[in-house]
């Protein structure tokens, strides 16, 4: 079975963003294994660039740490593949396609495989453009996810059919952050999702709050929550695994019923 789709199976999912590398590995081994325990059920791992245009300061911040401290790819191979032998939750990468070219694509797909990552997430890679990867991620089996967005409309139906380990439903317009309120017409977006595949979605951008979670988890299969966990990470540094585990709780809890 396919290790992406464990992470649905028991109610609604809670999904941790988590930047490689800050503001170190250890810390971010620590942030994984606490959010694990806590109730995260996938764990999305950002492999750090130098031009992030999907995210807002706060993980632009997080990724100029990582850099800054000599975080690189090579690295979090190697951190991964040792945090795969007491991590079992599903994981996936979520980087931008510089990062995979200029690896080498299949060198770094094939990577992936290798130490245990389920999925890729590519959020500057257009839809029409995903063949440049598809191919290598079937033929090493790593789910290359696709993301939804407010901007999709007449499309929405067409990338669900060809969507792999889950659907990444953007909340709203514009870049990641934590946001007071969602204003986008979600349902409507994941009723045409509903109609088309029984891919599970999950939403992300701007969920910070028990509340949010809840008013989301109410119309996907899961919450995405990044930025909030990053805020931890950049204000108690070394020690903020304690706090992301008790957060991710609180958000567990929130969406479990």
């Amino acid at each position: 079975m396919n290790n992406i789709k464990k992470a649905f199976e028991n109610g609604k999912a809670f999904i941790a963003f988590i930047t490689c590398g800050d503001p170190d590995l250890e810390t971010t081994a620590a942030a994984v294994r606490a959010a694990v325990e806590n109730g995260a059920d996938l764990i999305e791992l950002g492999i750090p660039f130098s031009d992030p245009t999907a995210e807002g300061p706060v993980i632009q911040g997080a990724n100029l740490r990582a850099l800054k401290g000599g975080i690189t790819t090579d690295k979090i191979f190697a951190f991964v593949k040792e945090l795969r032998r007491d991590v079992k939750a599903p994981m996936v990468f979520m980087t931008y396609v510089n990062v995979v070219f200029s690896y080498g694509a299949e060198r770094f797909i094939s990577t992936c495989r290798e130490i245990g990552i389920d999925g890729l997430i590519l959020p500057d890679l257009p839809f029409e453009e995903k063949e440049e990867f598809q191919p290598l991620c079937t033929e090493y089996g790593v789910d290359l996810i696709s993301l939804i967005a407010p901007t999709s409309e007449n499309r929405i139906a067409m990338i669900a059919r060809e969507a792999e380990g889950f659907l990444y439903i953007v909340s709203s317009l514009g870049v990641t952050g934590t946001r007071t309120e969602i204003k986008t017409d979600l349902v409507s977006i994941i009723e045409v999702v509903r109609q088309t595949t029984d891919i599970p979605c999950a939403i992300g951008f701007g969920i910070s709050t028990p509340e949010q979670a809840r008013k989301m988890a109410d119309i996907s299969d899961g919450v995405i929550v990044g930025s909030a966990i990053i805020k931890l990470l950049e204000k108690y540094g070394r020690n903020a695994p304690e706090h992301i585990g008790a957060y991710v709780k609180s958000m567990k809890d929130a969406i479990t019923y």
